[in-house]
């Protein structure tokens, strides 16, 4: 018996990287998983065994223990989340922004941040334009947050080193709004790769979905990227809307000065959150979309 990596899940498949490097195995799993109400996914290391048949096909036996498990998207042992977001085209959806680094942070993941189609910060001289300005202010915000911020374009290099020490030796998943060239990032993180991409649709004015399941790839000597299917909206999970603000690094720090325990931070007196906004430490428009989370995660909770 064998150990390896699921690296793909496709029409019943789940195509196991070996351990020692060999061919990937296209795998069926064993019926006693359904039984259990188990599913093998992208990322799981598991034990299968090869047919010896020369067909290059096998059955995956056994789950080894995952120390991560995302449902959307379906992958496990995931440790870094690459958010990825375009300067412009589409324009950045910040309340999506946070929502996406909101639920990293509740999956225990590490989070990096990407903006790509840095070409689109220049004007006709070669000049900084205005959206650059806005950028740099965006990628203060969240530097000063603790979160690594990359800015890639996909007709130079820049900033492509950085993120593959990033994800190296790592598992991790890029997810981002739709349309901000995921795919295209991969491509030049991977070189060798030709992964579908599409354009923005103008009329729309968001990206076509050009990745249809969740694939591992190699990234470097010791990396693994997941691609995936592009998202325009998430749901937090079940949970309790004081427990939203472990989800903002800032503000968790924050709220061991509240007067109250368990402060909502929404118009409880007393808050040091909502004091640090009001003189400035902390970013107006970050607090608006944590009050926002928590207002969704408090009213859901009501209803059911």
């Amino acid at each position: 018996m064998q150990e390896g990596l699921i690296v793909k899940a496709l029409s019943g498949f789940y195509y196991v990287r070996p351990e020692d490097g060999g061919d990937v195995v296209a795998c069926r799993a064993r019926g006693l998983f359904k039984k259990r109400g188990e599913s093998p996914l992208v990322g799981d290391r598991v034990r299968f065994e090869a047919k010896d048949d020369g067909s290059g096909e096998g059955t995956v036996v056994e789950l080894l223990p995952r120390t991560t498990e995302l449902v959307r998207p379906p992958i496990a042992n995931v440790d870094t989340a690459l958010i990825v977001f375009a300067v412009a085209r589409p324009d950045i959806n910040r309340q999506l922004l946070d929502k996406f680094l909101a639920l990293s942070e509740l999956a225990g993941l590490r989070c990096v941040l990407c903006f790509t189609k840095a070409d689109l910060l220049k004007g006709p001289d070669g000049a900084p334009n205005a959206l650059a300005a806005e950028i740099d202010a965006l990628r203060a915000v969240y530097e000063r947050i603790g979160y690594p911020v990359y800015v890639t374009s996909a007709k130079s290099d820049a900033d492509v080193g950085g993120l593959l020490r990033e994800m190296d030796g790592r598992i991790s998943v890029v997810a981002g709004q739709s349309g901000v060239g995921k795919s295209s990032l991969l491509n030049r993180l991977a070189p060798g790769l030709t992964l579908e991409t599409n354009e923005i649709s103008e009329k729309l004015g968001r990206g076509k979905h050009t990745t249809r399941h969740v694939e591992l790839f190699r990234i470097g000597e010791r990396g693994w990227l997941a691609d995936t299917p592009g998202f325009s909206s998430l749901e937090f999970p079940e949970m309790e809307a004081e427990d939203l603000t472990e989800a903002f690094p800032e503000f968790a720090e924050l709220s061991n000065g509240c007067k109250f325990r368990g402060c909502l931070h929404l118009t409880e007196p007393g808050c040091r959150v909502t004091q640090a906004v009001a003189e400035g430490e902390a970013d107006p428009a970050r607090y608006e979309n944590y009050a926002a989370f928590a207002v969704e995660i408090r009213d859901r909770k009501r209803r059911y």
